[in-house]
């Protein structure tokens, strides 16, 4: 039964599947092809994009099943569960702390470019006015 079944790999049902997708439409059968020849492939990618977006969303804070269990089950030994248990809730106040820190440091930078952006315009103003005046061409 092993045989039979519909992985990326020539097997008895992918052929069927390939020689049926040609008679019923063409694209079918160029499409069981390109499942067979880059269905590993395309799999793996798709795990990996499904990790990356789990991160994402921990880093942005969005809720996953591992928050409400702390991504693990408990192992019976009352002791380590409690540890473990105070370790995640450490490094999550940490990683909380740290989220904090950049955000302030983010601030700091803005306020920053903004002040060199005001000290660069009033600069470019005064330079201006100085021009102005100097040619005589006032403007009322």
């Amino acid at each position: 039964m092993n045989s039979l079944a519909l992985k990326p790999a020539w097997s008895p049902l992918t052929v069927v599947g390939t020689v049926l997708g040609f008679m019923i439409y063409w694209p079918l059968g160029l499409l069981m092809i390109a499942y067979v020849v880059w269905g590993d492939r395309f799999m793996n990618e798709g795990q990996e994009l499904t990790g990356r977006l789990r991160q994402m969303g921990r880093r942005r804070g969005f809720a996953s099943p591992e928050r409400f269990t702390g991504g693990f089950t408990r192992t019976g030994n009352v002791a380590f569960d409690d540890y473990r248990e105070a370790t995640l809730k450490r490094l999550e106040e940490e990683r909380s702390q740290l989220e904090a820190q950049e955000r302030e440091f983010a601030d700091f930078m803005k306020e920053l470019r903004r002040a060199r952006d005001k000290e660069e315009f009033d600069r470019f103003m005064d330079s201006r006015k100085k021009t102005v005046d100097g040619d005589a061409v006032v403007t009322a």
